[in-house]
């Protein structure tokens, strides 16, 4: 699936009335990535009232990226069966980012082993498999919520 929108991220505090945020995803492009979209394009976010969710998506971590080089992306989507990477490569090549974005783990066999690995190394949190609305908009709003408002970030946008 080609990104649907390439923009920046605009944040929530910016003079637009509505804000734009990608959620990246990287894993294969298949039913389980056509759900997502649908999620995100029919949910009322009731969270993050005033944001407009775009997903943009890729398959292997050279593309990753690429795709997040300059854009200020705060959420990645990686699922736990890539093909061509796993989501520990992207778990620690977006950390070497200065503003890095959360690194959400998608299974559908998300056990307690996924759960506790993925959070240890750092991962923001996992979401199960097929997805279900209501566990999506939670996650990827708390998520966006907590990039925004981390120290670091705060520091960067004011300088």
């Amino acid at each position: 699936m080609p990104p649907r929108n390439r923009e920046t991220t605009s944040h929530p505090s910016a003079t637009s009335s509505t804000a734009s945020v990608t959620v990246f995803h990287v894993g294969p492009q298949d039913q389980d990535l056509r759900v997502l979209a649908e999620i995100l394009d029919r949910s009322d976010w009731q969270m993050c009232p005033g944001i407009k969710w775009n997903l943009a998506a890729t398959d292997d971590l050279p593309a990753t990226e690429a795709g997040l080089e300059g854009q200020g992306v705060p959420i990645v989507l990686c699922e736990r069966e890539c093909p061509s990477c796993t989501w520990k490569d992207v778990l620690e090549r977006v950390g070497t980012y200065s503003a890095p974005p959360l690194v959400i783990v998608a299974s559908r066999t998300a056990d307690e082993y996924l759960w506790a690995e993925a959070l240890n190394l750092g991962a923001y949190d996992v979401l199960s498999k097929p997805y279900h609305p209501a566990e999506v908009v939670r996650v990827l709003s708390l998520a966006f919520l907590h990039w925004e408002n981390r120290p670091a970030l705060r520091m960067a946008q004011a300088s």
